[in-house]
Order: C-alpha cells, then sequence, then structure tokens
C-alpha cells in the first residue's frame, strides 16, 4: 500500500528530493527503524538526500578556479547568482529570450539561463565582472560610457558581453549586421542606436576585445 502511494505522488509531481527521502526512509525502517527514528530527529535524511542529488564541478569563472557540489538542475546563471554572489549577469525573462544572462563560455556567447551549470565542468567562463583589468575597463566598457549605450543599466552587462562576441565573429562590419547579430539582446529603454555607436567604435577603432 506504502509502494503505490509513493509510486502515485512521484507520478504527480512529488520532488525527486521527496522521492530519494522516502524511498532511502521505507528501506531503511525496515532495516533499523529505532536509528532511522534518530536520523530523521536531527535532520539526517535532508544531509543524505542532498548528497545523492548533488554531483562536483571544477569551472574556471574569470581567471579563477571554482570547485563547488551542485544539483544537475542548476542554471550556470543561478550558481553565478545565488552560490558565487556574481550578480552582474543578469536575470530577466529566464527563458533565454532577452540576453541579459549573457556570459562567455569558452569565449562564445551564451545564455546562462538556458545553461545547465554542469556543462561547464573544465570550461573557462567570464562574465562582465571578469572583462576590466583592475581600473582599466575593457574597451567596450569604455565605448558604453563614451556613447551613453545604456539608461536603466540592467540589460548593459549582456549587451556588453554579446558585443565583444559580435565583433569576434565578424558580424560587425555594419551598423544593419550589428543590429541583426545583437537582436537576441533586448534594451527596454530603446538605447538601441547608440549601443550600435558604441561596437562600430570599437570595431572601426581595431581594439582588442
Amino acid at each position: 500500500m506504502k509502494d503505490d502511494q509513493l509510486m502515485n505522488e512521484e507520478h504527480s509531481g512529488t520532488s525527486r528530493r521527496s522521492f530519494l527521502k522516502r524511498t532511502s526512509l521505507m528501506t531503511a525502517m525496515a532495516l533499523a527503524p529505532e536509528t532511522v527514528i534518530k536520523a530523521a530527529e536531527k535532520g539526517l535524511d535532508e544531509k543524505i538526500a542532498a548528497t545523492i542529488e548533488t554531483m562536483p564541478l571544477n569551472v574556471t569563472i574569470n581567471g579563477v578556479k571554482q570547485s563547488v557540489r551542485i544539483e544537475p538542475r542548476v542554471t550556470l546563471l543561478d550558481l553565478l547568482r545565488e552560490r558565487l554572489q556574481l550578480t552582474g549577469t543578469k536575470k530577466g525573462c529566464d527563458h533565454g529570450q532577452c540576453g541579459a544572462c549573457t556570459v562567455h563560455i569558452d569565449g562564445e556567447r551564451v545564455n546562462a539561463c538556458l545553461t545547465l551549470a554542469v556543462t561547464t565542468e573544465g570550461r573557462d567562463v567570464t562574465t562582465i565582472e571578469g572583462l576590466a583589468k583592475g581600473d582599466e575597463l575593457h574597451p567596450m566598457q569604455e565605448a558604453f560610457l563614451e556613447h551613453d549605450g545604456f539608461q536603466c543599466g540592467y540589460c548593459t552587462p549582456g549587451q556588453i558581453m554579446s558585443a565583444i562576441c559580435c565583433i569576434r565573429e565578424g558580424h560587425a562590419d555594419t551598423p544593419d549586421e550589428i543590429r541583426e547579430y545583437m537582436s537576441g539582446n533586448i534594451c527596454r529603454c530603446g538605447a538601441y542606436s547608440n549601443i550600435v555607436d558604441a561596437i562600430m567604435d570599437v570595431k572601426q577603432g581595431g581594439k582588442k576585445v
């Protein structure tokens, strides 16, 4: 009867953690009920479930090697913001449609909200915090300041990260081309023309990005 109830709860949306806790508890109860009761009172069932669910991750972020344990479902965006306090990468739509969470993985732009953190094992991740060298801003950051490529600033980190790759990818020869290849980054304030000017300035100036 208990097994049937467990299966019904699993299919009705019970979390994986709850499933693991219940199955582990049921198995252990049959073997040593008194020990299990004491363990549950100390919250050890939560710790056991967490150990089963998490996995190690070794990734280099902004030149710093990070070793953490995470659940497989954690996105790169949540790892950066919630675990590592790198809050420059913004959470906008959380569906890969606004570009506010754009970061670089091995030099290529990706939406962090759509990227599982576990897929970055052994790779290099760069966020907006990793562009400047001390007090020396990245050329794209300087261009955004010079051309007022932002208003509220919420989308700016993602815009800058995409703008750098737009040039690297060879898609910044004309304003129209820039608009096309920057279309995945939304600016609700409408600073698009200034953003295009900033990118053109960096491209025409031959500055290394």
